[in-house]
């Protein structure tokens, strides 16, 4: 029994997939607009393709137009549950977590619609041939089985998607100027947004890390300081200067060691922007306590 080849649209997608890895993350290309335009797919139709392509092997089980359809909504429905399910690991919800999840979850689906495929007579089996799905596309259009309903229907179908990808494409392409502002957070130890130290031993320390994102539509130079209690505590000059290009992220850990004792104390994050020097741009704050034993409250 001869081994059977690999699916063309399924050489397709992993093909595409390998593409959008490569454009995000080798370094001078992963800032190009190609990284976008194939950023695209990976999220709102491949995973959705791979996974119908995996439910539904054979020709018979659905028509191209209702395969394209269902691919859009599957996608919209399994990428967020990826994300979800990323939010409660170490890695978090970030670029490089994504696109090895959606990527692995593609390869397998993949893997999966070629398996299934591989156990139907090669003439049951889906696979692409794009003069077929033209003329099949043609024949549902145009056909004088369908009432007129139908087709129009095919054609509202039809429309809705190719109108979908290039007021996508457009806003990809053509992104307008939205609001001017800088994201600043803090992170837990675990790079959570829960877990923050609180609770401290005089003398020793506690860490948390904080990030700052820029969307200001041009560079800007913050500065960072911390205050217990209204007075400074020590930064250095590599966490209190920070200089960031527009959308670029800065995200750092911060060692505090608070010098002096007390309960429900505020811990103040300031950030500045070079045009406020005395008032802050940004705030963030944390209530911590500090003993000089390590008999902390439970």
């Amino acid at each position: 029994m001869t081994e059977k080849k690999v699916p063309s649209d399924l050489v397709i997608v992993m093909g595409l997939v390998l593409l959008t890895d490569i454009f995000v993350l080798t370094p001078g290309i992963n800032e190009t607009l190609i990284r976008n335009v194939l950023g695209l797919p990976l999220v709102l139709f491949l995973p959705g393709y791979s996974l119908i392509a995996a439910l539904f092997p054979a020709k018979s089980d659905l028509d191209g137009i209702e395969r394209v359809a269902l691919s859009f909504g599957l996608s919209i429905a399994v990428v967020p549950l990826i994300g979800l399910g990323l939010n409660y690991t170490p890695w978090g919800i970030r670029i490089h977590p994504i696109l090895i999840s959606l990527s692995t979850f593609t390869f397998i689906m993949c893997g999966l619609a070629y398996l299934r495929r591989a156990k139907l007579p090669e003439s049951e089996a889906f696979d692409i041939s794009f003069r077929a799905t033209a003329l099949s596309l043609k024949n549902e259009i145009m056909g004088s089985s369908e009432s007129k309903l139908d087709k129009a229907l095919t054609v509202f179908l039809i429309f809705s998607i190719l109108l979908s990808v290039v007021t996508l494409a457009y806003v990809v392409l053509s992104p307008k100027e939205g609001e001017h502002f800088t994201e600043f957070y803090l992170l837990g130890p675990e790079g959570k947004a829960d877990n923050y130290p609180t609770k401290y031993i005089l003398g020793e320390n506690g860490t948390v890390i904080v990030g700052v994102i820029n969307h200001e539509y041009s560079p800007v130079n913050y500065t960072m300081e911390i205050k217990l209690e209204n007075k400074s505590m020590f930064l250095p000059e590599n966490l209190k200067h920070i200089t960031l290009a527009h959308n670029e992220t800065w995200e750092e850990p911060v060692i505090l060691t608070p010098e002096f004792e007390g309960k429900n104390m505020k811990l103040q994050f300031l950030l500045f922007n070079e045009t406020g020097k005395s008032v802050p741009y940004r705030d963030l704050h944390l209530w911590i306590d500090v003993n000089a034993t390590n008999q902390l409250e439970a």
